[in-house]
């Protein structure tokens, strides 16, 4: 059942469900496929009702194979269908990198342009639901690092509902990350604005401005990092004006929204799950470091996972970061 066209409170799972929905109505070559997507509804029922709603060859159930959820998908495209599947778990996505590297990332420009490749690959990241082994992953390095995908990732319900939209209907592969430990969490969302008029998806946003240094971060850390500025202008130590920069699109970077905030404030930290050796952090970095070199009063600084395989879910705690390592690194930023 469709929420009603208006502003309403919606779970980030549930604004990807309403915009999935929009994405089916709105053109008949749109179909979600993977594993448990139709009766079930998804493990994390991000899909739920739209088998129902649009039958099942539209809302497809597929073994669990995940190279043959993505080759056939690559076959769905290439026949004109937009194709939108779901990995169930980020640790799962691996047995599809030969169709997604070699397959999916290089056949529209091995074509001169001419094959479109429209599909989206949504996958739930990051930890902190306390689950098993490979269900906790952040792989996004390895796919923005991989030329021919278009990497977003979105970070509360608003973003879910129109950036969803905006994959399907991209004539680019899309890799889409939804952080999981996020999908509870509520906000409005508008279902009935034009969607011509929301932010593009490869843009960044400007969550909290500030004035004394930028904090980069996407994804399940945007929460985090926002916590973390509230707590720096009304804790009890020195205060310090944060300004939230939630990248939302990790390949290609917003990097004139990046440069812009960097300048200004002169000092710039950036934050994710992922562990930071090789992380998409040392890249933004690197960006940063080149454009606004004489503008930074001190090194760009990092924070995210450590370089060990993500621990099992009663230590996640300490491996994840938490809003006092954001502002730990923040700090440090002020004694160079």
């Amino acid at each position: 059942m469709t929420e009603k066209s208006g502003p309403a409170r919606l779970t980030l799972s549930r604004a990807l469900n309403e915009g999935l929905r929009r994405a089916l109505e709105r053109d008949p070559k749109v179909l979600i496929m993977g594993e448990d997507v139709g009766k079930l509804g998804g493990v994390f029922r991000v899909t739920d009702g739209l088998q129902k709603d649009f039958g099942d060859t539209r809302v497809v159930d597929t073994p669990l194979a995940e190279s043959g959820i993505v080759g056939t998908a690559i076959g769905l495209a290439l026949r004109g269908y937009r194709p939108v599947c779901e990995i169930q778990f980020d640790g799962f996505v691996f047995p599809a990198t030969n169709q997604i590297v070699n397959q999916l990332a290089k056949m529209r420009a091995r074509s001169g342009g001419h094959l479109k490749l429209p599909v989206v690959i949504r996958i739930p990241c990051g930890g902190g639901i306390g689950a098993v082994e490979h269900h906790s992953e952040s792989p996004e390095a390895y796919f923005a690092h991989t030329a021919g995908l278009r990497v977003v990732a979105c970070g509360n319900s608003p973003d879910a509902y129109t950036m969803i939209q905006q994959a399907i209907a991209s004539d680019d592969p899309v890799i889409f990350f939804e952080p999981k430990r996020r999908y509870w969490e509520r906000a409005e969302v508008d279902t009935g604005a034009d969607l011509s008029s929301a932010l593009p998806m490869d843009r960044a946003r400007t969550v909290m401005a500030g004035d004394d240094v930028t904090v980069l971060c996407y994804g399940p850390m945007v929460r985090t990092c926002v916590e973390a500025a509230i707590a720096a202008r009304d804790g009890a130590g020195e205060a310090r004006s944060i300004e939230v920069v939630d990248l939302r699109s990790l390949s290609p970077l917003d990097t004139g929204a990046i440069a812009a905030s960097v300048r200004r404030t002169g000092r710039c930290v950036v934050v994710h799950e992922a562990p930071v050796f090789a992380g998409l952090g040392a890249e933004i970095a690197a960006r940063v470091t080149e454009e606004c070199f004489y503008h930074l009063e001190a090194p760009v600084l990092r924070v995210g996972g450590f370089s060990t395989p993500y621990p099992p879910s009663r230590l996640e705690e300490h491996y994840l970061p938490d809003l006092d390592r954001v502002l730990d690194a923040v700090d440090r930023t002020f004694a160079f």
